[in-house]
Order: structure tokens, then C-alpha cells, then sequence
């Protein structure tokens, strides 16, 4: 007989302990909200999985003060890939990303790394934990109850089948393709396309002697007649090779023995004496996945569990983390009384068409290299939402719905980036005379953090307040993820105009009719 137990409550429980689940119980508690994380799995992941992390994502990162610790763990490539016939062919060819990383550092505080999976998430759950967040590992989500004011998940402990109910305002399925959390809200999955079988074989292999320093590339796409096969690193000697195989041609994932593994791997490289030592091969399919809608009620899916993607382009673990970011913090506002039931809607709004486009995007990009431009994608994504502003006033390089744009300044004598203070806060940029939207902000019932250009923002105040528009007394809300929720051109009526843009912003029926942005 199976004895439950009743755990903590707790106002955000995060199904799955992957990127996309660790990225939301940290946004959560980064926000004031309490998160406990579930994982059916003893541990994270064992096996190196995505690998590129893209801008977006590293600037997230740089926000929690992982920076220098991701940055430690990359692999060094460069923004190359090479289609030869084996890997002593290697030539260089253009991924569509800048090769001078001056031109990426002029729109961001950072670069992208290449850091495998495995590695990048012991880094996140130390973060989570030192926040003072739980995860439970060894733990499977087996029913799950909405009633409107909350749900009651029953959990399991997989190695004593020992129970517990645990009771939270919302749940949050990031227990990817299968995931329980989807099927037991009843959330329909869109199949938006399929490539085919693969077998991704994770392998150890000392192939830099044969590539050399000048091509650690991104990836490395084989065309050999008997190896035809995309190769990418996996961080120190460790690297990953998938194959398409064909049932109509007879072969099953059997055929690939560890044998037959090494043989593919030397073929690919162009040395039948390498020595190779096979770490894990596995099947998976090459599709691509929509689910219907990311909220049932109190009940949301992200990562896997809402947007599923092939390897092309590392666009499936950036998708999941930046989509985890943007939920995060709405439940913890929503969940501590800061915002309206109204802005847990928005993630469904402003999430769900970058999962399809991305999801789109890889099911492409086999056949279709990236072009020159997409880099900047998810630097320059807007959302369009219930929460966020119309268009109104374009101030400088602002746009309601769109990232704010970074910018390096001086904050009690320290160089920062600008995206660096938004986290966890309603931040206000504003001109050097502002003392109109000081006093509106001193009004508002939910703290508005305010950056004056020259008073508490040190940098070159003409080029910063042209490049955010408010050089002649205009002010720029930016929400807690970094997106800019309303602008203002002028300053007439700030405190009315401010507080009808906050409750915007939060989802919430205040007493202000928001005012055009003119």
C-alpha cells in the first residue's frame, strides 16, 4: 500500500529539472516567488545534447551572474561549419554569423559560447539552489488537479514508490516531448513536420590533432557515400555524430553496434586507425512539435513540452530558455499580487510564435543555411500582447515589445550593461530633467525602479538618451525580463500616463486609461 504525504505548499512547481524547468524556477525566485523543481531522472542530464547558446541566451545568463562561469566551459569554435567529404577535407564556410565578433559586441554585452548541455546544467542548478530553490530528483509527476485556485500534484518517489501531494498556485510542465504535465491539461501537440530517423552516437576521439586550431568550427557536415553524417563538439575530447538511417531500406537503429559506430566515425574523419571510444548511441527522430496552447488554466508548458525542435541551428534549448525567462517572471508577479490574472495570458501570446517560428526554422535548416542577419533574431523579436503598449512614439532605437537596447554605463562607479539592471524590477529610463516622471514613479503602487541618464546612469548621456528617445523628456518602461513594455515621448500628465502603463504592463484593472504615447 502506497502512503502520501503532504509536502509544502508552494506557489510556482516546476515539472523537470532541464534547461527550460531550471530557467524558470530561477526567473521565478529571482522574482520573489517560491519554486520547487520535480525530475524524474537520479540527476541532470548525462549526455551533452544541444550545445550552441546563443546571444539572448548568454545575456540572460550574464544577468544572473553566470557569465564567467559558461564562458569557462566553451569549446572555442569559430562561427563556421565545413561540408567536405571527410573531416581532413575540413574547409570553412559561413554560417551566417559574424566572424568579427566586434560587430556582435557593438549590439550586446557578450558572445555566444558553445557549452554542451550536460555541463551547463550543474551551473544552473547550483544558481537555483543558492537562490534557495529545491529539486527533487528521482521524482515523477502522476496526477495533477486544477481547481481554478490552484493544483494538487500527486508526486512519486520513483526508487521507494513512496507518494506526496504537494499543492501550488501554478505548475509548469518542462518534462519535454512526453510530457505528463501536457497530457494531464489536456493540451493538443501540432506535428509541423518530420526529416526522418536518426542514430546520435556521443563519442571520445582526439580530433583536434586532425582538424588543427584554425578549424574548430560550429559543425562539420560529412557528404562520404558510407558516412554521411553532421559532426559537432561536445567539449574537451567528446563530440556527437548523427546519422540518418532508412526503414525502407531495411536498417533499425540495431544495426548501429558500437562497431559499426566507431567505423562511421573514422570513415567521417578520414583516419581508420582513430581511436575512437563510443559513450552512448541512441535513436530519436527529427521532427518538429507545437503544442496547441501553453496555458491550461493554472497548468503552462515550456521547452520540449511546448516546442519541439531538431539539432539545426541550436535553436531548441535557446528557444526554451529565453521562452522559461519570459514565464518565470509573470508567475511570480502574478503569484505574490504585483500583477492581474491577465499577464499569465501574454506568455502564451508573446512565446508561442517564437516556438513556432523557430520550430519551422529547424525542420529547414538541413536543407537551407542560415543567412547572413538571423543572429540577431531574438535580439530583435517584439512582442505583440494584451500587456504591451501600442506602437505610439518609435523613441530612438526603442520599440514597445522589442528587447531594450543595450548600452554600457557607469552604475556607483561600475561598468555595467544596461540589460544587467532590469531583472526582477519595473525599471523607468529617463532624461536628465525628469523629475515629473520621479514623482509618478514615487506614486506608483508597484515599485518602479528609475534610471536617470547622468544621475544614476555614468556614461555619455547625449548618445544615451538619442538612442532611448527620452532626450527631450520622454521616459521608456521596461519590464523585468528586459522587453520594453511603453514608451512616452513627452511628459506631460507622467503620473497618470506612468500608473495607466504600469497596470498595462502587469495586467492589471487600474483607475487610468492608458494615454496615447505621442
Amino acid at each position: 500500500m502506497t502512503t502520501r504525504t503532504r509536502s509544502a505548499d508552494c506557489q510556482v512547481l516546476v515539472i523537470g529539472a532541464g534547461p527550460a524547468g531550471l530557467a524558470t524556477a530561477i526567473t521565478a525566485i529571482r522574482n520573489g516567488a517560491g519554486a520547487l523543481v520535480v525530475e524524474r531522472h537520479p540527476g541532470t542530464s548525462i549526455h551533452p545534447r544541444a550545445t550552441g547558446v546563443h546571444l539572448r541566451t548568454m545575456e540572460l545568463l550574464r544577468t544572473w551572474g553566470l557569465r564567467r562561469e559558461v564562458r569557462a566551459l566553451d569549446a572555442r569554435v569559430r562561427p563556421l561549419r565545413s561540408v567536405s567529404p571527410t573531416l581532413r577535407e575540413a574547409t570553412p564556410v559561413p554560417m551566417g554569423y559574424p566572424t568579427d565578433p566586434r560587430e556582435v559586441l557593438a549590439v550586446s554585452p557578450v558572445l555566444p559560447v558553445c557549452c554542451p548541455q550536460d555541463r551547463l546544467e550543474p551551473v544552473l542548478l547550483d544558481h537555483l539552489r543558492a537562490l534557495g530553490g529545491e529539486v527533487r530528483f528521482g521524482v515523477e509527476l502522476v496526477d495533477l488537479v486544477d481547481d481554478r485556485a490552484g493544483v494538487t500534484a500527486t508526486l512519486r518517489d520513483r526508487a521507494t514508490g513512496a507518494a506526496s501531494v504537494v499543492r501550488a498556485r501554478f505548475v509548469v510542465g518542462a518534462d519535454g516531448t512526453r510530457s505528463v504535465v501536457r497530457r494531464l491539461s489536456g493540451i493538443p501537440l501540432e506535428r509541423l513536420g518530420e526529416i526522418g530517423e536518426f542514430v546520435l552516437v556521443h563519442f571520445a576521439a582526439n580530433l583536434d590533432d586532425l582538424l588543427g586550431e584554425d578549424r574548430r568550427f560550429g559543425m562539420y557536415v560529412v557528404t562520404h557515400p558510407d558516412a554521411e553524417v553532421v559532426v559537432v563538439r561536445a567539449g574537451g575530447d567528446r563530440w556527437s555524430l548523427a546519422r540518418q538511417w532508412f526503414p525502407e531500406r531495411g536498417e533499425s537503429p540495431a544495426d548501429f553496434t558500437p562497431d559499426r559506430c566507431v567505423e562511421l566515425v573514422r570513415t567521417a574523419a578520414g583516419d581508420p586507425a582513430l581511436d575512437v571510444r563510443v559513450l552512448t548511441h541512441m535513436p530519436f527522430t527529427m521532427v518538429g512539435e507545437l503544442a496547441a496552447t501553453f496555458r491550461a488554466g493554472n497548468a503552462f508548458v515550456v521547452g520540449d513540452a511546448a516546442h519541439r525542435m531538431t539539432p539545426a541551428g541550436a535553436l531548441g534549448m535557446n528557444t526554451a530558455i529565453q521562452s522559461a525567462h519570459n514565464l518565470g517572471w509573470k508567475l511570480a508577479w502574478v503569484a505574490r499580487g504585483s500583477a492581474g490574472e491577465a499577464l499569465l495570458d501574454t506568455y502564451h501570446a508573446e512565446r508561442k510564435p517564437a516556438g513556432e517560428r523557430n520550430a519551422r526554422r529547424s525542420l529547414e535548416m538541413l536543407e537551407v543555411p542560415p543567412t547572413d542577419g538571423e543572429w540577431t533574431v531574438d535580439l530583435d523579436r517584439r512582442y505583440v500582447s494584451a500587456v504591451i503598449a501600442p506602437t505610439g512614439s518609435h523613441l530612438g532605437g526603442v520599440l514597445p515589445g522589442r528587447r531594450a537596447p543595450h548600452a554600457w554605463v557607469s552604475v556607483a562607479g561600475r561598468r555595467r550593461s544596461l540589460l544587467d539592471l532590469f531583472d526582477g524590477r519595473l525599471t523607468l529610463i529617463v532624461g536628465p530633467d525628469a523629475d515629473g516622471w520621479r514623482a509618478a514613479a514615487a506614486s506608483s503602487p508597484v515599485p518602479v525602479q528609475v534610471l536617470g541618464i547622468g544621475r544614476e546612469l555614468g556614461c555619455d548621456a547625449q548618445r544615451l538618451a538619442r538612442r532611448y528617445g527620452v532626450a527631450s523628456g520622454g521616459a521608456v518602461l521596461v519590464r523585468p525580463d528586459g522587453h520594453v513594455a511603453w514608451t512616452c515621448a513627452r511628459a506631460a500628465e507622467p503620473v497618470g500616463r506612468l500608473l495607466a502603463a504600469v497596470d498595462l504592463a502587469l495586467g492589471r484593472a487600474g483607475g487610468y486609461a492608458l494615454a496615447a504615447s505621442a
